[in-house]
Order: C-alpha cells, then sequence, then structure tokens
C-alpha cells in the first residue's frame, strides 16, 4: 500500500473532510468550542471576542479547505497516471483514516499539548469527552486501514 497515490489522495482529502466535519459540528451547530477558547467554557464575553473567535474558525477553515483541495487535485492526478484499476473500499478507507488521523492529531495537539480548547469545554466529564475524541480518531484510523486491506485483494478493484 506504500507509494499508492490513491491511498496518499484519500488520506489527505480525510484530513480536510474531518477538520470540515469538527469544524461545522462542534464549533458551529452545536458550538461547543471554537478554535481558540479564552474562557473555560470558551463562551464569548463580548461581542468583540466572539468575532475574534470566528475569523479564528474562519481561518481553520481555509485552511481543512486548502488541504480538501490539495487531496482533489492528489486524486485527479492520481487517476491521471493509474497503473491499476482502483479499489472504492481502497478510497474509503484512506478517507476514513486521514479523517481518523486528523482527530487524533488535533485531540492531542489542540486539547491536551496546547490546551487551546477542549471537546467540550467547562463539562464535568470534560477529559472525557477529549479522550472520546482521541478514540474516534483511532477508531477511524483501524476501520479506515482494514478497509485499505480489503480493498487491495484480487478481485475487488472497480474501475470508474
Amino acid at each position: 500500500m506504500r507509494g499508492n497515490s490513491l491511498i496518499q489522495a484519500g488520506i489527505v482529502l480525510g484530513l480536510g473532510f474531518g477538520g470540515f466535519a469538527d469544524g461545522i459540528v462542534l464549533h458551529q451547530i452545536l458550538g461547543w468550542h471554537h478554535l481558540v477558547c479564552v474562557t473555560q467554557y470558551c463562551q464569548s464575553t463580548s461581542v468583540e471576542l466572539l468575532q475574534r473567535q470566528i475569523v479564528q474558525d474562519g481561518f481553520f477553515h481555509l485552511t481543512v479547505w486548502i488541504i480538501s483541495l490539495a487531496g482533489a487535485v492528489m486524486l485527479f492526478r492520481a487517476g491521471q497516471h493509474r497503473v491499476r484499476a482502483w479499489s472504492g473500499r481502497v478510497l474509503l478507507g484512506a478517507l476514513l483514516a486521514g479523517w481518523g488521523l486528523f482527530n487524533f492529531v488535533e485531540g492531542i495537539v489542540d486539547h491536551q499539548i496546547l490546551g487551546i480548547h477542549h471537546v467540550l469545554p467547562g463539562h464535568p466529564q470534560q477529559l472525557l469527552w477529549d479522550m472520546l475524541f482521541l478514540a474516534s480518531g483511532i477508531a477511524l484510523m483501524v476501520v479506515g486501514w482494514r478497509l485499505m486491506r480489503q480493498g487491495s485483494r484480487p478481485g475487488t478493484e472497480f474501475i470508474p
């Protein structure tokens, strides 16, 4: 599986999609946190602070958009230069692995090392929520890896 441009493109796309899932669901829809939380509960205490948090979230979304765009370009190039049939399972597995990698790295760096935010800041089980986020990353990577292995078996390919 090393060097497979389909896997590489899928992982990069998964990183971007994972970032979008985090930003859209946790930042915007549920409003649990922003990219950088200033207060214990991550609630804005002024309009100025809310505007700053929205801008920071915007730069986060711009970054994951650029990552997703890079993944789409990689996928396009992989399609132009492929030498063997593709597997839908391999691509899905790579996407899930990339999403899991995003969750795991973001959870370790932002939640644990830097402490710039937590999944559900101020909650009595804040650490549990952070650990569940890390566990989701590991689970997505494991499922993705298994799908990539299954999809690389003969007879599981598809040609678009």
